[in-house]
């Protein structure tokens, strides 16, 4: 039903500037040159450029290729290679010194073809960023894993510092949005993190704009909150291209500081970073202030 949207003027709110920063282009030429994905590049994030100018980036790990068709993400899903790359880790290792990071993030594209899910390959990424950079702490962005529990057991034995599991949007639009997930297993994923690893901050996101309403939001939020997550991110969906899905609804400034309100104030969630332009990993190294404020 979303194809058959006119396309929305885009407000002035989400309008970004070009940014002309040297720093944006000595970093892509280091990704370029230890043969790194990010998915500020993948997903076309409209923050890149000013997360790159920061000397942040999130590194994309087993692809670029996904093998989940997701009809509201940028990520190539016919790019898929067979065989994980074993240098990978040493790879982030590097660009983790090199970039002099102090909190670094890791995702995946989904590899429901692998038996694990690819949880061994973050396990090797988090030993060689600890073995290079001891005092980087590490977020961790995954997939549900297909609900391989023992994957995800594998993966937090390893002892990341921050655990991401985006819900990405409300259970009523999980056929047409996210069709091969389960709202209810990426709930349990969180759970499960939150119950059996209570040292690891657990964070998790969602987009709005792919025809939610408010009140279908803040049930997300009560969902998460009673599912012991302690991040959350809330952001506009902008619709990558014409064969995406169409953007329903642009929500205003005030509705975002609305969720942020609700979720900090009502539902005691540690943080809920909430604005049209906010994504999963936008300043993520924030996360320091929030491990010094609420120790574990």
């Amino acid at each position: 039903m979303f194809a058959t949207r006119r396309e929305l003027s885009k407000p002035s709110w989400l309008r970004v500037k070009a940014p002309q920063n040297e720093r944006i282009g000595s970093l892509s030429d280091l990704l370029i040159d230890l043969k790194l994905n990010t998915v500020c590049q993948e997903a076309s994030c409209p923050n890149i450029g000013e997360c790159f100018a920061g000397g942040t980036a999130t590194f994309l790990i087993m692809g670029p290729g996904c093998t989940r068709r997701c009809p509201y993400c940028d990520i190539d899903f016919t790019k898929r290679v067979p065989s994980l790359d074993i240098t990978e880790p040493l790879r982030i290792g590097e660009a983790v010194i090199r970039m002099k990071l102090r909190h670094v993030v890791i995702t995946s594209v989904n590899r429901d073809d692998l038996d694990d899910g690819g949880a061994s390959h973050f396990v090797a990424c988090i030993e060689e960023v600890r073995k290079r950079s001891p005092l980087t702490t590490i977020e961790l962005l995954i997939p549900d894993l297909c609900g391989n529990w023992n994957a995800l057991a594998l993966i937090m034995k390893a002892k990341p510092n921050v655990l991401n599991h985006n819900i990405e949007t409300v259970p009523r639009l999980y056929r047409s949005v996210r069709p091969q997930a389960i709202y209810e297993r990426s709930l349990d994923l969180l759970e499960k993190v939150s119950k059996g690893w209570p040292k690891v901050y657990t964070k998790s996101g969602l987009m709005v704009g792919l025809g939610e309403t408010d009140e279908e939001v803040l049930a997300v939020l009560r969902d998460l909150s009673s599912h012991k997550v302690d991040i959350v991110t809330i952001g506009q969906y902008l619709s990558p291209s014409n064969k995406h899905l169409k953007v329903d609804r642009f929500v205003e400034p005030h509705q975002f500081k609305q969720y942020s309100s609700y979720g900090e104030n009502e539902l005691n969630f540690l943080q809920v970073v909430s604005s049209p332009l906010t994504r999963s990993s936008y300043h993520a190294g924030e996360v320091h202030r929030l491990m010094k404020e609420y120790p574990r």
